[in-house]
């Protein structure tokens, strides 16, 4: 008998919207900048932010998985904790909020990966999620030797195919064979069994990327140029998955700047650009392949990120932030964001108690009227 989805009987607290916090487990957090408050990337730190979270009403904490680091002078993400672990651990300290993990199918085994989310999903009480990584990091992996130059990037998500339907049928099945070209497993048993289905996120943006969300993953992480844009997606992922007779649920990641007024934002905004890590912009251009050579000629895409942001933002007020972000899940039709923060203990509790209420409310309003 297939595990239920998870997702169908775990409605979010906000009318249907789900907020998650995307842990600060790589020093310096998703800001490039020699100006922001300290993230040591500690686990102490991670476990005060996780049950913080839960305190908060959050629906969900996120965690990624990272094995090299963008260096300058910051050292920025040079330290990473990894993922399985800590969320086996932060499991054990909250008692609410779902826990997402990360793992990439380069790395690890399926049936290693099946055992590790269903000891999470026993530790949370049936509260796990994973988030699914295919890999485009050449230099990350190949560090462990583990980059795979037979694999382009349309046969990583062939290969993800198999190693997700492993891992699904692991779940569920008490025995599995698999004789697939990239997988194969003999007569695999793997026990105990998550308690429900665990949530599955991915991050495919390319053609082949969403196909294989939309196909295999229960969410799926979208970016646009604009709200607009990004509504265009998000529509589009949906029709999508409905002509497969699926649904998905569509999150994007958003870093929020809050100060007591809309000026103080921007002023510390400008600060967090002023002191900008040149260096390990660089490293992260050079991992993200988005460098047109050694150089240091730059794409779009790192242009962008001078301003020290790794992701789209919204800065200003408590009511500044609350009324962009209503709007931004309106007009983008989404199913929920993924926040980070400056300082996440300041900032957590700013967005729960002053922000969060508001936005339930109105999306329960919403949800009720649609109903």
């Amino acid at each position: 008998m297939p595990i239920p989805f998870s997702g169908e009987d775990l409605p979010s607290q906000t009318g249907g919207k789900d907020f998650g916090i995307f842990l600060p487990m790589g020093n310096g957090g998703w800001i490039i900048s020699k100006n922001t408050p300290k993230l040591d990337a500690s686990y102490a730190y991670n476990r005060r932010v996780a049950i913080l979270a839960e305190q908060m009403g959050f629906d969900f904490i996120m965690s990624m998985g990272k094995w090299r680091g963008f260096g300058g002078e910051t050292g920025h993400w040079n330290r990473v904790l990894e993922s399985q672990v800590l969320m086996a651990a932060l499991a054990e300290a909250t008692s609410r909020v779902k826990i997402w993990s990360t793992a990439c199918t380069l790395l690890f085994n399926p049936a290693a990966v099946a055992k590790m989310i269903a000891t999470i999903d026993d530790i949370s009480g049936g509260r796990a999620g994973l988030n699914v990584v295919t890999g485009a990091f050449r230099q990350e992996f190949a560090q462990m030797g583990a980059w795979r130059d037979d694999l382009g990037h349309d046969d990583r998500y062939d290969y993800a195919e198999e190693w997700v339907d492993a891992v699904k049928r692991l779940w569920s099945e008490e025995a599995v064979t698999l004789d697939g070209k990239h997988v194969k497993l003999d007569d695999c048993r793997s026990e105990p069994k998550p308690q429900k289905r665990p949530f599955l996120v991915c991050a495919g943006m390319s053609p082949r990327g969403v196909d294989f969300t939309l196909d295999h993953m229960d969410g799926i992480f979208l970016t646009g140029r604009n709200n607009d844009h990004l509504g265009e997606v998000s529509r589009a992922a949906k029709a999508q998955a409905a002509a497969r007779g699926r649904s998905i649920k569509t999150y994007t990641q958003l870093t929020l700047v809050i100060g007591d007024t809309d000026e103080a934002a921007q002023a510390q905004a400008a600060h967090f650009r002023d002191g900008l890590d040149e260096g390990a912009l660089m490293g992260m251009a050079r991992a993200f392949g988005v460098l047109d050579s050694e150089i240091g000629e730059e794409n779009a895409l790192v242009a962008s990120a001078r301003s020290s942001f790794m992701t789209p933002r919204i800065i200003g007020s408590v009511e500044t932030v609350e009324r962009e972000i209503g709007c931004l899940i309106e007009d983008a039709s989404l199913d929920g964001l993924l926040l980070i923060f400056p300082d996440y203990i300041r900032d957590v509790e700013i967005f729960g108690s002053n922000i969060l209420p508001g936005l339930r409310a109105k999306f329960c309003s919403a949800a009720l009227q649609a109903a």
